[in-house]
């Protein structure tokens, strides 16, 4: 019989493992916001931090009572300027977009969300090595994104999230998520603040 696979086993996690492991990538991508912020002069990592951190509440304290619609306003607020097409603001917005995915589970249905955030975090990277490695020719680029060191790191990670998520998501396992996540501060572009 076979194993199922990474998607097959995202899906078959619960809710709540679900919004872990979003939780989880979304935290490794803040760093990509933070930069943008930080260089642009647009976004505002506190309000991103504090919409996150209500997230890790909400599935950590039992009966926590959090207004997601309103939160959901809020970040709506944060995104990147819609005429900004830098790489910056694109790596800005995908952790706005995973966010938002994971507000909308908490906010009621949305059964692709943890494909999505998965997806999105994937995508960053693939960007990322396009971007500095300018090659041209699209089989060696693809080729070449599937051997690079930070698609291999992100995969490893995802991996590691999904097998923490898999797990009994008590608190403590909700705050082994957030730590992996943290990832010493590294987003998943192998970029930090410092």
């Amino acid at each position: 019989m076979a194993k199922p696979g990474f998607h097959q086993r995202l899906q078959a996690l619960s809710l709540r493992q679900q919004q872990g492991f979003m939780a989880a990538l979304t935290e490794r991508m803040l760093p990509n916001y933070a930069l943008y912020a930080d260089t642009s002069g647009h976004g505002d990592i506190s309000g991103m931090r504090v919409i996150l951190d209500l997230v890790w509440e909400q599935l950590t304290v039992k009966d926590a009572r959090i207004d997601f619609d309103r939160q959901a306003e809020k970040l709506a607020e944060l995104e990147p300027p819609a005429d900004d097409d830098s790489f910056g603001a694109r790596r800005a917005l995908d952790a706005v977009v995973a966010l938002s995915a994971i507000l909308d589970t908490m906010r009621g249905d949305a059964p692709d969300a943890v494909l999505e955030v998965s997806r999105v975090s994937r995508a960053a990277v693939r960007g990322f090595i396009e971007l500095t490695e300018g090659e041209d020719d699209a089989e060696r680029l693809a080729q070449m994104v599937k051997t690079h060191p930070l698609m291999e790191d992100e995969n490893d990670f995802q991996d590691a999230a999904l097998e923490e998520a898999e797990a009994e998501p008590s608190k403590k396992q909700m705050k082994v998520l957030k730590n992996l996540g943290r990832n010493g501060g590294v987003s998943n572009l192998g970029l930090t603040l410092d």
